[in-house]
């Protein structure tokens, strides 16, 4: 009697094996990103964190540095004198940011018009005050704001005249607006050149054949079209209002009456952390005024870039 032996299956080509499962998760991403991540904690995180911890505690006669918890944080809000360099730094942000910022898009668009002679001389020009530091520029403006010597002096002994003075309570904010203004409009107006520079030709060639004049094409085609520069510039000079402080802390040593150690809130922190030994409560302010800047920079952000805004 014979057996039957199943049929041997034919020899099939071999395929491509199933990838193997990782046991092991790869580390090389954070290799690369360690480094920067390193820094931004210790130069970034570290320093908020600090400060936090800073504002919940206070250095009493008797005990040392207790916790207080967000007694600092309520005291704060209740002065008086944090509220008016608010007020202040608000006034100087409305009036002077929208000036600053419409000279520097004036000055792009022209520059970016071609219609302007020598216009790599006038963008370099326009841009080197930025590049002076912010303290010599300070010492140079408000040399030449003083009445005693001068430019101003100069001017009212030459023709006899008596200008006002720039350093007095009532203008002081104004020439320190002036002295910023001048130190960055050129950025402002880099920043919006670039954007400029990037718009497709085509839309220009599309406007021309529509008969759209020059007016119609910054209206319709390259005000729209930087929007999102706007927007950057706007922030940034939000922030920067908001920070003041170079301007009032050195002019004050020529006009002491007008600029008072809470002229800014960055100078009010400066002042109560250095001169008056109370770096808990600095910290608190400068913690409210960190969370006051954010917010309004976030509204404006979510504001102007908003899709038909």
């Amino acid at each position: 009697m014979t057996t039957l032996e199943p049929p041997v299956a034919a020899d099939r080509p071999p395929g491509p094996r199933p990838p193997a499962k990782r046991n092991r998760r790869s580390w090389k991403g954070w290799g690369f990103i360690g480094p920067f991540v390193a820094v931004f904690a210790l130069v970034f995180l570290a320093p908020i964190a600090y400060s936090i911890y800073l504002s919940l505690f206070r250095d009493q006669l008797i005990g040392g540095n207790q916790f207080v918890g967000l007694d600092n944080y309520t005291q704060a809000i209740e002065d008086d004198r944090f509220w008016d360099s608010l007020i202040r730094v608000s006034l100087f942000l409305v009036v002077q940011v929208p000036i600053m910022l419409g000279i520097a898009l004036l000055i792009a668009l022209a520059l970016d018009s071609g219609r302007l002679y020598g216009k790599d001389f006038f963008r370099i020009t326009i841009f080197l005050p930025y590049a002076v530091p912010a303290v010599v520029a300070t010492l140079m403006w408000g040399f030449m704001y003083g009445t005693r010597y001068g430019l101003v002096g100069d001017i009212n002994e030459a023709f006899g005249v008596t200008l006002p003075d720039p350093l007095s309570t009532d203008l002081v904010l104004a020439s320190i607006g002036n002295i910023v203004t001048w130190e960055f409009v050129g950025y402002n107006m880099l920043i919006f050149y670039s954007a400029l520079r990037v718009i497709p030709h085509s839309l220009y060639e599309a406007a021309e054949i529509d008969g759209a004049g020059q007016f119609r094409v910054i209206t319709a085609i390259k005000l729209p079209a930087i929007r999102g520069a706007l927007v950057i510039a706007t922030i940034f000079s939000i922030i920067g209002s908001f920070q003041l402080f170079n301007e009032p802390n050195i002019l004050r040593q020529l006009a002491r009456n007008a600029i008072t150690t809470d002229y800014t809130p960055n100078f009010y922190t400066y002042s109560l952390s250095f001169n008056g030994q109370q770096q808990n409560y600095s910290a608190a302010v400068a913690i409210i005024m960190g969370l006051i800047t954010m917010v309004i920079a976030y509204i404006v952000q979510l504001r102007g870039m908003r899709k038909g805004a």
